[in-house]
């Protein structure tokens, strides 16, 4: 994302992007399909979400109308990152009665989704000085864990000579493995769906987390197995934690 040979990145998601640490690159919520998507903190996109929140309306006005799938509250479908159904959403959950503390988490749930199907094309329309009056000018951007050890833009050249290991741009000496980044990656999956669960319990759920956690168990001891002589690596999982429920 670093190359703009390769890529089509504005410049000021550029800056973001290249001042971005470990913490400011998350597994979020925001997908109106449901579906986990890394995230960068601090992106446009978000921060008009944001902007809306605090208005009192939140929301996309769901300009191009391509994430149109849900019919929870409406017969013809609509998209849950648009203005509609959050509020749709957010009186539904008003009328449950929920504690104060699992509403404000459904309610923060549902305001998460934020408008992808425009916010990740934005970009290309702003580097190519082309009209966002339809869109508007929010960026939503998709960067991996990895982005956090890299802060320069580089020609396709220079990162060519990275890939083939002929130049080094890594930042951070102490850059983790990559199999740990990834395995971090699905922890905090499961943490997020962890915190959803215990918001609202399901037997369900119960039995869907306690597998993943068997899973990624699993997984960290072959881990283990396999970086038996590399001292750094053992350390690091080691201090991975998965906080399990019980079977009873």
């Amino acid at each position: 994302m670093l190359v703009p040979e390769a890529t089509t990145v504005d410049n000021e998601t550029l800056d973001l992007l290249c001042n971005a640490k470990e913490n400011d690159l998350y597994l979020s919520n925001i997908s109106p399909l449901g579906v986990p998507f890394n995230s960068l903190k601090g992106n446009t996109k978000d921060v008009k979400r944001l902007e809306w929140i605090a208005k009192g309306r939140p929301g996309s006005s769901c300009p191009r109308e391509f994430a149109k799938l849900n019919t929870d509250f409406t017969e013809e479908v609509i998209c849950t990152a648009s203005r509609q159904y959050q509020d749709l959403k957010l009186k539904s959950l008003q009328l449950q009665n929920l504690p104060k503390d699992e509403l404000a988490v459904a309610n923060e749930l549902a305001m998460q989704k934020t408008c992808l199907c425009v916010g990740l094309g934005t970009s290309a329309l702003l580097v190519n000085g082309l009209s966002t009056r339809t869109e508007g000018p929010g960026v939503a951007v998709c960067p991996g864990p990895n982005m956090a050890y890299y802060s320069k833009i580089v020609s396709l050249q220079t990162m060519c000579n990275h890939i083939y290991d002929k130049e080094n741009l890594v930042d951070n000496p102490n850059r983790p493995h990559v199999f740990l980044k990834e395995l971090e990656l699905n922890l905090d999956y499961y943490h997020n769906q962890l915190k959803i669960y215990l918001a609202k319990p399901t037997d369900l759920v119960k039995k869907q987390l306690n597998n993943m956690a068997k899973n990624l168990e699993n997984g960290i001891n072959y881990y283990k197995d396999l970086f038996t002589n590399q001292t750094e690596i053992l350390k690091q999982l080691i201090g991975l934690k998965i906080t399990t429920l019980s079977n009873e």
